[in-house]
């Protein structure tokens, strides 16, 4: 059988592994797929040295691929919104499948790219889309599929949690850690997108989309980053068993969907609390399956393109197959999706970590005490450390129950109303992940 032929558009970090992965591993790969695969095209820049491309057609116009009547599947590797949707949208027009590491591509525009792959016919495969090298997005789309999903919640930017591992480990600022992630190119030179959640939102989108059955809707989801840590609260977390992770959480309720990423409270036993550095993780809670755990490389040239390389197989194998009874893009049929809503970040429940600058006055507790219980606000436990020096006030450290954001924010607001409450009140959200 002649080979399936692949043009891939973008031959950086990911582009070049996965050029190196086909390469290196071509007889096992075509063992697996049940025919060769042959990159016929290239579209790039600028050469990427790490790359034997020799031999190999090369563009500098990406549209050239996605025209081009040789190829059976372009990779989309170029990242953005803009010019990379223009290209995916050509090559399915063109009849071509896609394969595409595009998280903000996919959870932006991939309603459209996949209503029309469906009038076409064709496959448009994402694994690569979220957490680099980790396959969770076969394994709820088709591993778990028995299940019914109650929630999914996962470390799955590498930069922020490289960020807040440091803080905790060697008492670091945020500033000071930043500045070494981007020096490792770990963090862009604008980091935006990695600390403030946006990244980490992206992903999320696309796990709730097909653990839940529901459109994609990336601009309801709840994004917070974590460049307002210290490492007093890291500290502090600490000293009450938790730690704080950049968490996104997509829990489905009777009233609607949870989508939001934020930093978080984790017990410190949880095996989630434990993944450290870059490493990625998603747990995913089933009604039949209970808690899994999905641990390994977020990011990274050949992680990465494991999962591009992964989806080529899945393609390939899928070609000639009615495209009735392929895997659905978002694993439940398209006329199953479900119009279930996504919450507002107000109608979520959450247990709290609280930290409270007061003067060092009598009572000050007591009316703290009084504003929560007024709310329906139960406290867990609470640490009172001494009176600092600097500026003579003391810090409270409350961890309260679970309660509806609505009241939270009622009780904040009452809380700094309070004569002897000096600045703002520090919230951080708390998941027992149990």
């Amino acid at each position: 059988m002649k080979p399936v032929k692949v043009g891939i558009c973008g031959l950086g970090t990911v582009g070049g592994g996965t050029f190196n992965v086909l390469q290196r591993n071509a007889e096992e790969i075509a063992r697996r797929a049940g025919r060769g695969i042959e990159v016929a095209q290239i579209a790039m820049r600028s050469p990427n040295p790490n790359c034997q491309i020799t031999g190999t057609p090369i563009t500098a116009d990406v549209f050239d691929v996605a025209s081009n009547p040789e190829i059976d599947i372009v990779i989309e590797l170029i990242g953005g919104y803009t010019v990379a949707r223009e290209l995916v949208l050509k090559a399915i027009e063109n009849g071509k499948h896609v394969v595409t590491a595009n998280k903000a591509l996919i959870a932006v525009h991939g309603n459209e790219i996949f209503a029309k792959a469906r009038e076409k016919g064709v496959i448009v495969a994402f694994e690569a889309a979220v957490a680099g090298g980790i396959p969770v997005i076969k394994a709820i789309r088709e591993g778990l599929s028995a299940n019914r999903i109650n929630w999914v919640a996962g470390i799955i930017n590498g930069t922020g949690n490289f960020i807040l591992t440091e803080m905790r480990e060697k008492a670091r600022t945020f500033e000071d850690v930043l500045a070494e992630a981007q020096a490792l190119g770990y963090a862009e030179a604008d980091p935006t997108f990695d600390v403030e959640g946006i990244d980490a939102a992206h992903k999320l989108t696309i796990l709730a989309s097909i653990a839940f059955g529901i459109p994609l809707q990336f601009d309801k989801a709840y994004t917070e980053g974590i460049t307002k840590l210290t490492t007093a609260d890291v500290n502090y977390a600490e000293a009450l068993g938790y730690r704080i992770k950049h968490l996104g959480v997509a829990r489905s309720t009777d009233s609607g969907i949870e989508l939001r990423v934020h930093p978080t409270l984790i017990p410190a036993d949880r095996l989630i609390a434990n993944v450290n550095g870059v490493m990625n993780a998603v747990m995913v809670n089933g009604d039949a399956a209970g808690s899994t755990l999905f641990y390994g490389a977020g990011a990274g040239m050949e992680p990465t393109a494991s999962s591009v390389v992964a989806d080529l197989v899945d393609v390939v194998r899928a070609m000639t197959s009615d495209p009735e009874n392929r895997v659905p893009h978002l694993a439940f049929q398209p006329d199953s999706l479900s119009a279930h809503p996504i919450l507002p970040i107000e109608a979520c429940e959450s247990a709290y970590y609280l930290r409270i600058q007061a003067k060092d006055h009598p009572g000050v507790l007591a009316q703290v005490a009084s504003i929560l219980s007024e709310r329906g606000i139960n406290i867990e436990s609470i640490m009172q450390k001494e009176v600092e020096e600097q500026d003579g006030l003391v810090p409270m450290i409350l961890l309260t129950h679970r309660v509806i954001e609505q009241r939270m924010n009622d009780a904040i607001t009452a809380l700094e109303a309070l004569q002897d409450v000096v600045g703002s009140v520090v919230r951080i959200r708390v998941e027992q992940l149990n």
